[in-house]
């Protein structure tokens, strides 16, 4: 019996040693961890239950038979994260560099499985060079297996990839299909084709950082969600996130323990908005005065920064953001950020997170480059998404909303279900100058009298009452009561039921 058990132990020890102490000193001396330290840094302490340990590939091509490493470069199983269960793979790039076979896919595949019966979100640490190209078809077949996965988990687990190395060809597929990314700057890259493939097919010579390094990504792709400066602040930011998501679709968001006063007045949100109409101001800071405690957790953060997506509580509970941002673009929607902001809403809306809307746009950005690359198209992504969205909205009009932007961002026409403005907003087809120009075409030789009809519109329209009149806004509030207002709509909606008619699935326009 003691030798069996001392065999167990033999080859456990050689399982979570990994390439070795070589390739070991190698990766940390990259500034990475091991697969093994990202899980126990993500992880609750003593929570992990590593799954197929002793896995070993079953390739024979090109002498690997004589290489047969146990757990074949990814460590997989389940934990907790303050105390909520999630599954987790961690590919170890010290095994024949976290390279994907056959078997180290199935074993990627058995916990996706289990966490899409056991209703747990799935977290991927990525840090591979790709298909292990000794077993040829075998592991492409391996990542078509892992690709299936991911569309079935989509809207029913919560699906986060960290990328802590890099992820070229298909592996960069199975992460772009997930809900988050999150990227390691200067250790981690993502595209297709590397700089090689690039120099040779189109002769443009680039860096693996600038063809798909974390600034790329995070700044103007807007394929990766956020980047963190090391593997144990992206670690860290991860247990943050989960903390906000629920555990699947059949369960509501979960609910913190929260110290902040729900009717909480806020003085200086009275004077948020500036005088001068054409002077920015800083979203966020309503969004950290309404948050409980100030606790934001913002999605993609330097990409289309014109509109800022992201997480707070509210008595507790986890509710999705989307505001305008005046400070960029003042505030227009674009191509980037119509995407952006689409995808968050849909990400919310699959699991049952409630969306607070907050609302200061001119309209989307005019010119040539937006409608030759398809704003019509990419808008009605927003629009599309916010009208499909059965889940608790509350939307509040700071200072302007003009035209078709005012319908996409969460009107009471895309059935919003509190639609509140401030004393500031306003509420009109396009600004008085624009209007007037149109209007009294024949008068513009006279200034004087294009400056009384300005007036006279703005008199008219710069205002939320005509809007409140016809019941589209729902009540004007005080900017100090926005956090107690918001609270209570959310509160008395937490029974709210709402369906869409049966289909399929729909077609919105990708």
């Amino acid at each position: 019996m003691q030798e069996i058990l001392d065999e167990l132990e033999a080859r456990r020890a050689a399982a979570r040693a990994g390439g070795g102490e070589r390739r070991v000193a190698a990766q940390h001396a990259k500034g990475k961890l091991t697969a093994r330290e990202r899980i126990e840094l993500l992880l609750d302490e003593g929570s992990f239950e590593e799954f197929d340990m002793f896995v070993t590939h079953r390739c024979t091509d090109f002498g690997m038979e004589a290489d047969r490493p146990a757990g074949d470069g990814v460590v997989t199983g389940w934990g907790t994260v303050n105390g909520r269960l999630v599954y987790v793979f961690s590919q170890d790039f010290t095994v024949m560099g976290g390279s994907v076979s056959e078997t180290h896919a199935g074993k990627i595949c058995k916990i996706m499985d289990m966490a899409m019966q056991n209703g747990a979100p799935v977290i991927g640490i990525n840090d591979s060079g790709g298909a292990r190209i000794q077993e040829g078809v075998a592991s492409l077949a391996a990542y078509g297996e892992i690709f299936q996965r991911n569309i079935m988990a989509s809207g029913v687990v919560p699906q986060i990839s960290l990328i802590m190395g890099p992820c070229a060809g298909g592996a960069v597929y199975s992460p772009a299909m997930t809900d988050f990314i999150f990227m390691v700057k200067d250790s981690s890259y993502m595209f297709v084709t590397g700089p090689d493939v690039v120099k040779t097919v189109t002769n443009e010579v680039v860096s693996a950082e600038e063809l798909g390094g974390a600034a790329t990504h995070t700044r103007r792709s807007g394929v990766a969600d956020g980047a963190f400066a090391n593997d144990v602040e992206a670690l860290s930011e991860i247990r943050r996130l989960i903390d906000f998501l629920p555990a699947s679709n059949r369960e509501r968001p979960p609910v913190r323990p929260f110290f902040d006063d729900p009717g909480r007045i806020e003085p200086s949100l009275d004077t948020l908005v500036p005088d001068n109409p054409n002077q920015p101001y800083d979203m966020k800071e309503l969004i950290t005065k309404i948050a409980d405690e100030g606790d934001f957790f913002e999605i993609q953060r330097d990409f289309a920064r014109n509109i800022v997506t992201g997480f707070i509580r509210l008595e507790g509970a986890t509710v999705g953001v989307v505001a305008n941002q005046p400070m960029v673009l003042a505030g227009c929607l674009d191509i980037d950020a119509s995407r952006k902001a689409a995808r968050f809403v849909r990400f919310c809306d699959a699991f049952g997170i409630p969306i607070l809307t907050l609302v200061d746009v001119p309209g989307f950005l005019p010119g040539t480059a937006q409608e030759y690359d398809g704003i019509i198209k990419h808008g009605a992504k927003l629009l599309f998404a916010y009208g499909e969205a059965t889940v608790p909205k509350v939307t509040v009009l700071t200072r302007k909303t003009y035209g078709g932007a005012y319908v996409v961002m969460a009107s009471k026409h895309l059935r919003g279900d509190f639609n509140y403005a401030w004393p500031t907003a306003e509420v009109a087809v396009m600004g008085a100058k624009g209007a007037v120009e149109i209007l009294y075409r024949a008068e513009l030789g006279d200034p004087a009298r294009i400056a009384q009809r300005t007036k006279d519109y703005e008199d008219r329209f710069a205002n939320p009452f005509v809007a409140a009149e016809r019941g589209f806004i729902d009540e004007v509030i005080m900017p100090h009561s926005t956090r107690r207002r918001v609270t209570r709509a959310f509160a008395s909606l937490r029974t709210k039921h709402q369906e869409m008619p049966w289909k399929k699935h729909d077609n919105i326009p990708l």
